[in-house]
Parts: structure tokens; sequence; C-alpha cells
């Protein structure tokens, strides 16, 4: 059978009302769209858990997922690893102090590329920048004003000697973005020093917002260096400090230091008086290739490799000389950060 044709006012119905079904699904990709490239994984918090409600050991485990264990201090101090909640994000590195936390993880791309999310209190993102490089080191000062950041920018190792660092830091107050401290003027054992292989890593924040220590690199050598943001300077304190990190009273400086050359076993934890310049070694005797986190003002937590090729398990010893040992604090974890409600 044949249909009568459709008359002129029929047909610019009929094509209206396409149209309008066309653009509802366009908007409503259009948002789908915006929604997904706005809750990317490692962004988007679980709902109604904050650094407030769910404080304590907060670690990245299998696969990146950044979890909250309870922790306390006294009594055994071991953290729950069975009671622990899902932030649902996905880190490669996070840590947490104060009214901010970041979180850093590999940025799919052709080149190597990291983003960097900067968390508020509610885990929400506040500022997210892209740079090169792998992810490798986390931190947040004191009150959760200035965040800092290390990647791999060639090689993967510092156990290696060709690898190289990029260092940043972010003024989450003013918005201010330092891509690679490198710009520092550097003052080498009391004389300004330039050369084009200086590198710095690990920065750790002290309270005022505006002092912090790293690692600086030259010539074979590393140095722990002070910095000061406002001046933009920095002047080495001692030799073979690596991966520092300031105790909470900032008086002491957990450290890493090269016991050994070569790329086996090379490094031992251990604890910097800046009053005296003392360093003492911990009872932790493996080699330990991280950047400690203090948990208190008496104990350190930090990542070793686990039992399984590529898992790490986190750690404590006594930030002192004391005969207590190691002990093993959660399995399947890396990058400690201890969180207290309030902030």
């Amino acid at each position: 059978m044949t249909l009568p044709p459709l008359s002129l006012r029929a047909r610019i119905i009929a094509l209206t009302a396409a149209t309008a079904v066309l653009a509802t699904v366009a908007v409503g990709y259009t948002v789908a769209a915006a929604d997904g490239d706005g809750r990317s994984p490692e962004s988007v918090a679980a709902p109604g858990l904050t650094l407030d409600n769910a404080p304590g050991l907060y670690h990245a485990a299998r696969k990146g997922d950044v979890r909250s264990a309870p922790y306390s201090s006294s009594g055994t101090g071991a953290a729950d690893g069975a009671r622990s909640r899902n932030t649902g994000l996905s880190c490669d590195r996070f840590y947490a102090s104060g009214r901010s936390a970041v979180c850093i993880a590999s940025h799919p791309g052709i080149s190597q590329k990291t983003k960097v999310n900067v968390l508020d209190r509610e885990l929400n993102t506040r500022k997210s920048v892209v740079v090169g490089g792998i992810p490798n080191r986390a931190r947040v000062s004191p009150s959760g004003r200035m965040v800092a950041w290390t990647l791999f920018v060639s090689g993967d190792s510092y156990a290696s000697s060709s690898f190289s660092t990029r260092t940043g830091i972010l003024d989450t107050r003013t918005g201010y973005l330092v891509k690679n401290v490198e710009t520092l003027q550097l003052y080498l054992e009391g004389r300004r020093y330039h050369a084009p292989d200086v590198n710095y890593w690990g920065i750790t924040f002290a309270d005022d917002d505006n002092r912090f220590y790293a690692t600086v690199a030259t010539r074979g050598k590393t140095y722990l260096v002070e910095g000061d943001i406002r001046t933009w300077k920095a002047r080495t304190l001692r030799r073979n400090v690596e991966c520092p990190s300031l105790s909470p009273d900032g008086t002491r400086i957990a450290f890493k230091k090269r016991v050994r050359e070569g790329a086996r076993n090379p490094w031992r934890l251990h604890v910097l008086d800046l009053g005296t310049m003392r360093e003492t070694p911990v009872a932790e005797t493996r080699s330990v290739d991280d950047q400690a986190a203090w948990l208190d003002d008496s104990t350190l937590a930090y990542a070793l490799p686990g039992r399984a090729k590529g898992t790490s398990d986190i750690w404590t010893v006594p930030a002192d000389a004391s005969a207590s040992g190691p002990s093993l604090l959660l399995s399947d974890a890396t990058s400690p950060s201890m969180v207290v409600a309030g902030g």
C-alpha cells in the first residue's frame, strides 16, 4: 500500500521533533562525557569519606587504591588492614596533612607524565597539574598550605647513577606553582654553586610554610639542604643525606644514608638531630629506599619490598637507638601518611 505524501506542515513538525531528539541525545552525551572527564579515578573520593571522619594511617594499597586504616600510638599501635576504608582514590603516591592532601598518579599519554591532584580535607580536588615524569615522592606541609612532589624524568632508581629528577612546589593559598625547584639559589658548603647536574628530591616542610628540607645531588654526592621559599635560596647542611623527613616537633630529620656503594642494599635509615647535628642509625638494618613518614614523634613508617614481585609492605621502627626492632604494620601497602581528626 502506498502512503499519501506528507503535507509541508507535517514534514516541518517531524523534522522539528527529530532535531529535538538529536539535541537531547547530544546534550546527554556531552554531560556524560564531561562527568567522565571530571570524575577520573584518581580525583574522586568515596561519598561521605573525609580526613575528619576517617582519621588514621592512609596508604596506597594494591593497584594504587588509597585506604585509611585505624591506628593508635598507644598500645600496640597496629593498623588493621581488615577494617580499612577505601577512599575511592587511585594514586601512585599519596600524602595528607593539615587541610590538604596530594595524590600523584601516572597520566596516560605517549610520553611519561604525572597528574598531581591537590585535595581538600573532604578529599575533593582543588587543583590539578600535569607534569612530565614518573611519580616518586609526595609531601604536604603541616598546615596543608604547601604541597610538593618529586618525579623521575629519566631512570627509575636512586641506586643508579643515570637517574634525573624534577621536584615541584605549589602554594595552595596563593596558587603559585614552581614546576622545577632547580631555579633555587644554591649555596654548597657556604659558596654560591652552579652545575648542570644538580637534582633535588624528597622535600619535607617545616610548620612555618616557608622553610623546607630536601636532598640535592651533584657530582656524585648528596647533601641535605635547608631551603627558604620567600628568598628562594637553599644551603647545604650535611653530606650523604637522602629523602629527609622532618619530625612533627621539628627537631629531627629521618633520612636514608648510603652505607655502601653499588645498587645492592646501599642505604640504612638514620635520624639526624638538627640541634646537635648528631645522627643515629635506627634498629632497621635492611636497606630502605623510601622517604620515611613520622607517625608520631617517636615512630617511623616506611615501605619495603613485599614477598610477591612488585608489591611492598609498610613497616615501623622506633626513631631512636632503641633495641626494639622493626615491626610489620600493613601488608601489600606503601606511601604511609598519618592523619588526625581536625587536621
